[in-house]
């Protein structure tokens, strides 16, 4: 393990040079809504100027997005800004929305095309003759399905001049905005099942109209059900029904009145926001039936909404699980990552160093000295990883464990350390022979930071297959507090270093080793394919993010690199000229293909995909499909899968595509729906939370009427059958 400690850097620097990402678009397109990042900057953007940055969204026919509340379902459109220092970003100046009716029930958002607009402070200290803008936008899109939709924008500000090309765009959003006043006399009181809304103070053009009422806390009054309102000279009058899932009993309501939105598109008409105080004490809330729209397609936004609020975690045995429970999990899980392919071969080797080295009284103190530094890299390693998901889930982000390998440039880069690990364990370079004495002898001057540094890579490499044998822990730990959810993850690095800790501190393990000889050549060579079919593996996931054009740009990098390390341990001038020529080549591979490789392909919807069994077809997971079916009353199985799951893979292939299985799921008019979690989907990811579970693979069985049944992470045909009996 030698190559550790002078290869990691560099490799990391490399990295970074090949894969770096190209500047991002300012517009994202699909075929429901197209986005684009603008900016409004008249007197250029130095500090003390008015500066805004929005997201204008202009949507397909008959479908939109979401106001701050969104009424009885839904989401809002989220904003995630990145910018320099000395600048920040202020809230959404959301224009007023539009009601769209569903039945008894209503949501309220936008259609047509609506900007939302975020003023930019810019503080002195700021420095820079730009500004660069990054954005991250994640919007639900819904006619009567809802779609997840996110993209990622870039934009560059000029600080001396004019930014005005979107300027239309900006005034006519800040004409759509509600204006805000102070309540004067304006008055909430609360009454059993309602609550009485008196509005003073609005504009006399609006005297003897009818007018919109949009509160913006969701989940106090019931947007869809029908109210009376009433002008009693120039006050305005309205009794509103309370929803009977209330949770909240505020002084205060912030809203939006506005007069009834006529047909068309874009905002609603411009309102005025009022904080207006509630006189009078809350009613608890009533046990009131939830209504049933009358079309019921029409509602399955809303329901699916309701159900995912109403529904607990689950787990497969239906008793829950304990924090103790959490971390035997996590340390018996640990301990089984140990035998992942490209696991194993590191820790082997490590291992035979104690045959090398003997167990006289030096050789022990360094053998237990390197498993505790082993250890202490594997262990950090997991705390940082788990410490990057909380802080990353704790600012909005609807990622789970494995998140890491949902970046095509993360999965690029574990394929080259792979491959020049692979090539190492082959013989094809050695890395004393590429780097001054130096460099090269630093692994065997500092071997106790090789061990650390072995435990990181291991842990880099072993993370992402953790979720099979550890997801209800997984699940548990993202929802303790954060002290108990590290506590998790820092076992289950305890778990995958404790077989290698026990070697370092038990000599007998070293005697039972057979003699240093030729064997451990031959043997570290065989280690180098299992690196090489990780590869391949990786190439496979790379493509499925991708694209095949990014899996091949990959390929042809990685076969570059292999002949570059080749021409490094060359002499003489052969090595100069293939050294020299390789390097160009890389060069030119990187900017000419590279972007290929970072790139995401367009989202692919999913298509239906048959089965051996006439009939049984797995069809892409959708919230409103799922629901579809459930309503029909047909049984739903989900696989939530990823091409980067090893363990989904071999359930694919083995247990999901047993003929007498899905012919008995046939046989119960069971729907096979997959979710694919390939690539980031915050879908995917909050039907995972309210299953309990943060990682894949998950099976999870749905039928009206009855529980949902979680089902083990390496399902058979047995424990699928057994769960199928009770439909």
């Amino acid at each position: 393990m030698a190559f550790l400690l002078t290869l990691v850097l560099p490799l990391a620097v490399m990295a970074q040079g090949v894969l770096g990402t190209s500047r991002l678009p300012s517009k994202v397109e699909s075929d429901l809504v197209r986005a684009e990042l603008m900016a409004h900057a008249p007197q250029g953007a130095g500090p003390g100027q008015e500066v805004w940055v929005g997201l204008q969204l202009t949507h397909a026919p008959e479908w939109h997005t979401y106001w701050k509340n969104s009424g009885d379902s839904g989401l809002p459109t989220e904003l995630q800004w990145t910018l320099p220092l000395g600048v920040s970003a202020g809230e959404v100046a959301w224009p007023t929305p539009r009601k769209f009716p569903l039945g008894t029930l209503a949501n309220y958002g936008f259609n047509g095309t609506v900007l939302l607009p975020v003023p930019l402070t810019i503080s002195p200290e700021f420095r820079g003759s730009h500004i660069d803008v990054q954005l991250y936008a994640a919007w639900l899109v819904c006619r009567k399905e809802c779609i997840p939709e996110e993209g990622n924008f870039s934009l560059r500000i000029p600080v001396d001049g004019s930014t005005g090309l979107n300027a239309q765009a900006f005034e006519a959003t800040f004409a759509a905005a509600p204006t805000s006043q102070p309540p004067a006399d304006s008055a909430i009181a609360p009454e059993e099942g309602f609550i009485g809304v008196s509005l003073d103070g609005l504009p006399a053009a609006w005297r003897n109209q009818i007018l919109e009422f949009f509160p913006e806390s969701g989940g106090i009054i019931e947007p869809g059900a029908g109210w009376t309102q009433a002008w009693t000279g120039d006050r305005w009058t309205a009794r509103v029904p309370l929803s009977p899932h209330r949770s909240d009993s505020p002084t205060s309501m912030s809203l939006v009145v506005a007069q009834a939105t006529p047909p068309g598109e874009g905002p609603g008409s411009p309102g005025v926001q009022m904080d207006v105080p509630v006189q009078g004490t809350w009613p608890a809330p009533a046990a009131l039936p939830v209504a049933v729209p009358d079309n019921l397609s029409a509602a399955l936004e809303a329901n699916a909404a309701r159900a995912a609020a109403q529904t607990p975690p689950a787990n497969p045995s239906g008793v829950p699980i304990t924090l103790w429970a959490a971390l035997l999990g996590a340390l018996i899980g640990g301990m089984i990552l140990n035998l992942m392919p490209c696991v194993f071969p590191v820790l082997a080797i490590k291992v035979l160093a104690f045959a090398r080295h003997g167990d006289g009284a030096g050789a022990q103190r360094a053998h237990r000295v390197n498993g505790l530094a082993y250890t202490a890299g594997v262990v950090l390693s997991f705390l940082a990883l788990g410490g990057l998901l909380l802080a990353l889930r704790a600012a909005g982000e609807q990622i789970g464990w494995g998140f890491q390998l949902q970046s095509p440039g993360v999965v690029a880069a574990l394929a080259v350390l792979f491959t020049l690990i692979g090539l190492n364990l082959a013989g094809l370079f050695e890395v004393g022979n590429l780097l001054p004495s130096r460099l090269a002898t630093l692994q065997a001057r500092n071997p106790t930071a090789d061990a650390f540094l072995t435990g990181v890579l291991a842990t880099a490499i072993a993370s992402p297959c953790t979720a099979p044998f550890m997801g209800a822990s997984l699940g548990l730990a993202i929802g303790l507090p954060p002290v108990q959810a590290l506590a998790v993850f820092g076992m289950l690095g305890l778990g995958m270093a404790l077989p290698y800790l026990a070697a370092s501190w038990v000599p007998a393990i070293a005697r039972a080793l057979p003699r240093p000889g030729a064997w451990m050549q031959t043997f570290r060579q065989l280690m180098a394919f299992p690196m090489f079919a990780t590869v391949v593996w990786l190439l496979w996931v790379l493509g499925q993010q991708s694209g095949i054009d990014g899996a091949a740009a990959l390929l042809m990098l990685l076969v570059v690199l292999a002949l570059l390390v080749w021409a490094m341990g060359l002499r003489g001038r052969s090595r100069t000229v293939l050294a020299g020529a390789s390097l160009l080549g890389l060069a030119w591979l990187a900017w000419a293909v590279g972007p290929n490789v970072t790139r995401l392909q367009d989202a692919d919807p999913g298509a239906v995909v048959a089965t051996s069994v006439q009939g049984v077809s797995w069809e892409p997971w959708s919230v409103g499909r799922q629901e579809a079916l459930l309503a029909e009353g047909r049984p739903v199985f989900i696989d939530f899968t990823a091409a980067w799951c090893v363990t989904c893979q071999y359930n694919k292939r083995t247990t999901l595509a047993n003929e007498g299985l899905l012919a008995e799921m046939a046989s119960k008019n069971i729907a096979l729906l997959r979710a694919d979690w390939t690539r980031r989907d915050p879908a995917v990811t909050e039907a995972l939370a309210r299953l309990g579970r943060n990682g894949i693979p998950v099976y999870a069985i749905y039928k009206n009427g009855q529980p949902t049944q979680v089902l083990s992470e390496v399902i058979s045909v047995e424990e699928v059958r057994a769960a199928l009996t009770s439909l």
